[in-house]
């Protein structure tokens, strides 16, 4: 997208560091560390609640152990370097308003609701970590994007417009995240699976659009 301050980040060489010796990062990338941490251990809960009740009850216990594991470990980045981060507040279903309605009204199925979810709260987390890696997002496109995106994937919306359907295609692509953890860890998760197909067809249709 083009924003000020991306081209500053070197996230291989952070990623080097990290992998080396966690406790050894310059106060920036501590920084960078700890906020995208926080922010990854934070997500999923709310997420969770954007969902139908058998997946969040399915995850909930998983989900708040990941939570804790990723706070610790945040807490020791930055305790190292001297520096202080924060999480994001994400949205939940009770917190957001679309058309009118309440979040949930407009949307039915899992797809529809994990669509939904993901283009909100992928929004709120990039903004967060941005900020802690000194990459300005203009203000406007976010709450253009916020706007767009919760009517067309929970509203009556019949589209986004292109610089929003650009900044979303680039939001989805988190299915690539997705596959690296579970080649990583070795899971061979058939949700993980799930996560990743649906990520990658709506960035693919995103992008096609």
């Amino acid at each position: 997208m083009g924003f000020a301050g991306a081209d500053d980040l070197d996230g291989d060489r952070v990623a080097e560091r990290l992998a080396a010796d966690p406790t050894d990062l310059p106060p920036a990338a501590a920084r960078s560390v700890a906020t995208t941490l926080l922010a990854d251990g934070a997500f999923s809960e709310p997420y969770c609640e954007w969902m139908p009740l058998w997946y969040e009850l399915g995850l909930l216990a998983p989900v708040r152990y990941g939570e804790w594991r990723l706070r610790r470990v945040a807490r020791e980045v930055a305790g190292a370097a001297g520096v202080t981060a924060s999480a994001p507040r994400f949205s939940r279903p009770r917190d957001v308003v679309v058309d009118g309605r309440p979040a949930l009204a407009g949307v039915s199925g899992f797809r529809e609701r994990f669509l939904a979810a993901a283009a909100l709260l992928h929004l709120e987390w990039f903004v967060h970590a941005a900020a802690a890696d000194g990459i300005a997002v203009p203000t406007d496109l976010v709450d253009r994007t916020r706007e767009e995106s919760l009517s067309y994937y929970a509203g009556d919306r019949d589209g986004l417009s292109p610089p929003v359907r650009r900044f979303q295609a680039l939001l989805f692509a988190d299915d690539a995240w997705v596959a690296r953890v579970d080649s990583a860890y070795g899971l061979d998760s058939r949700l993980f699976g799930l996560w990743e197909r649906l990520l990658r067809n709506e960035r693919r249709r995103l992008a096609r659009d």
